[in-house]
């Protein structure tokens, strides 16, 4: 098996479970603007989506004044709900310090915004063990566009060959690609092992303790 220097993660339904402050914040800024609610389920399917790309994926709108007015909303909920809504995959909680006394590096690249991720670490005592969090500030350009990810390698110095990065999605396997880094497909979000291209993933996961364990050899 080929080793890594560094393990870079996805946040939202990769390390956590966060649908129900997704749900509630959605909820608010399609109300706010006069759209249908929707379920929690449908909600969650757009977890990993840039603010844009959701409001177009859950009622087909993508005007920049609506976008913007529904990403104000989103935040203001967010701000209330997201830290206390946000929970730890049990295995992840444990794994992570596993990770890094194993010698890896460790970051997160996503779309959340960095100053909510790390909220939510610190709460945990997990921050000190990410050597960089990338967060949807961060960035003008959102995932599945590498920017991020390349971010992150740019800081480790490191060739995309020692990065490995894992994620939960659709948008997280394109991001690996077009950063042209090996791709980890984590089976805890919404999306199936079915529906990831194959050949873009170089192993799956159900859990952080599988990575572990995969990545030990």
């Amino acid at each position: 098996m080929k080793k890594y220097d560094t393990v870079v993660f996805d946040f939202d339904f990769t390390l956590v479970n966060s649908s129900k402050g997704a749900w509630q914040s959605i909820n608010y800024g399609l109300k706010q603007l006069n759209f249908d609610e929707v379920s929690e389920r449908e909600a969650s399917q757009t977890i990993g989506l840039s603010l844009q790309d959701t409001l177009w994926k859950l009622v087909g709108v993508q005007d920049k004044d609506t976008t913007s007015k529904f990403a104000i909303f989103f935040r203001e909920k967010a701000d209330e709900v997201m830290h206390e809504l946000t929970t730890f995959f049990p295995k992840a909680l444990d794994t992570i310090p596993k990770l890094r006394k194993a010698g890896y590096r460790l970051g997160i690249v996503s779309t959340k915004f960095r100053y909510r991720i790390e909220k939510i670490l610190r709460r945990e005592n997990l921050f000190d063990f990410f050597d960089i969090i990338i967060g949807g500030e961060d960035v003008t350009n959102h995932k599945p566009n590498p920017e991020g990810l390349l971010k992150a390698i740019s800081y480790f110095e490191i060739s995309p060959d020692n990065v490995l990065y894992v994620g939960d999605s659709k948008t997280d396997e394109k991001t690996a690609m077009n950063a042209k880094v090996d791709f980890c497909a984590m089976l805890t979000g919404v999306t199936s092992r079915e529906a990831f291209e194959k050949s873009n993933v170089i192993q799956y996961s159900c859990d952080m303790i599988d990575l572990l364990e995969w990545l030990r050899g």
